[in-house]
């Protein structure tokens, strides 16, 4: 493994391009496995193929084209999803917390690991999805179908020459009643870190709620940091009994750092509720027992990710990244990365690139 530490995050160690290995099942399961890959195999692409060929494009109702998509999620096994919002109680889902899930007009900032992320957004929200890239603001429109394909599809640096690219400004006054879909880390990870983002984001309008969304999946082997391998990607999520999505919903962000306030640290957070339960008891705790680490925010400078875009977008950042768009960006950042319980890291698409050719060379 030594020839692909240059691939891990040099602060914290981290291989986010690494592929997740199955959990170990024994021969004794293997044929409930077969036998569960051989009768979910033939429906999932009947329903799949019937969607994105004939369903999508009818004129029908948006209930009958979520009925396809959550077929495709359960025949899986894709049966348990726990969701849980920011500041909102578990079982308290109700209309005065409306304002605190994504809603027409707004974006949402998703996570991107595996092809199961875009079909999950698409049965809850029916949204438009768009591709980023680390050099651009703009972004591209694609299809659900496109989108799911980019999960299992390398990287690029920059769009391709027929792209149609738009701003995030434009999309949504084309689209005023539809919810966006950003995939600002631009390829997909195992789910162990979270990769610097493009600057797409900042072309949406200052007032405009983003949204950061993070999904997590047990086992963990269904992500797809490893372009091309679709017929073991099918195997792993239809040969297992069952799948567990962990979604988690932030509160909003908006582009701008006026009305962007910055992430709580959970440290923080503790060492200020345990003062002020000392000085309601007449206790008093000098000064000194906080320092620098104490308001270290999570996911950020443990890592090598201090500055917000990777080396694929430093020219990017010295000639149109402001501060207050890099707060912004950190923001957007650090509330996946506590989302998701991991870190922020500095390795990019550009060097997801050069991992993948080392490790098709080595295959």
């Amino acid at each position: 493994m030594e020839k692909y530490s240059q691939f891990r995050d040099r602060g914290s160690g981290i291989a986010p391009f690494f592929p997740v290995p199955s959990p170990p099942t024994g021969i004794f399961f293997l044929p409930i496995h077969i036998f569960l890959f051989v009768i979910r195999l033939p429906p999932l692409l009947c329903i799949s193929i019937f969607y994105f060929v004939v369903l999508r494009w009818l004129p029908v109702g948006s209930l009958a084209k979520k009925a396809a998509l959550w077929c495709m999620i359960g025949i899986p096994g894709i049966w348990w999803i726990d969701l849980q919002i920011d500041r909102v109680k578990r079982g308290s889902l109700a209309k005065q917390n409306a304002h605190r899930l994504p809603s027409p007009g707004s974006i949402i900032a998703s996570s991107f690991t595996t092809p199961l992320d875009c079909l999950y957004l698409a049965a809850i929200f029916d949204p438009i999805f768009t591709a980023s890239y680390p050099t651009t603001r703009e972004v591209q429109r694609i299809s659900l179908f496109r989108a799911m394909q980019l999960a299992l599809l390398p990287p690029t640096l920059h769009p391709p020459p027929s792209a149609r690219l738009t701003t995030l400004s434009a999309l949504l006054a084309e689209n005023p009643s539809a919810i966006i879909v950003v995939l600002p880390e631009c390829t997909t990870t195992n789910g162990r870190g979270i990769l610097p983002f493009s600057p797409s984001l900042l072309s949406a309008p200052p007032s405009t709620k983003i949204f950061p969304v993070s999904m997590r999946y047990t086992p963990g082997d269904v992500t797809t940091p490893v372009p091309g391998e679709y017929l073991a990607w099918f195997w792993r999520v239809a040969s297992k009994p069952t799948h567990c999505i962990r979604v988690r919903i932030a509160e909003c962000v908006y582009n701008n750092a006026a009305l962007t306030t910055p992430a709580p640290s959970t440290t923080t957070t503790a060492m200020t509720n345990s003062n002020s339960a000392a000085r309601r008891n007449g206790v008093h705790k000098p000064a000194y027992d906080a320092n620098f680490f104490d308001s270290m925010p999570i996911g950020g400078s443990v890592s090598s990710s201090d500055t917000l875009v990777g080396s694929e977008t430093a020219a990017a950042s010295e000639d149109g990244l402001s501060g207050e768009e890099r707060r912004v960006l950190e923001r957007l950042g650090e509330d996946l990365a506590r989302l998701g319980r991991v870190k922020r890291v500095g390795l990019g698409v550009r060097e997801k690139i050069e991992f993948v050719k080392v490790w098709k060379k080595k295959r």
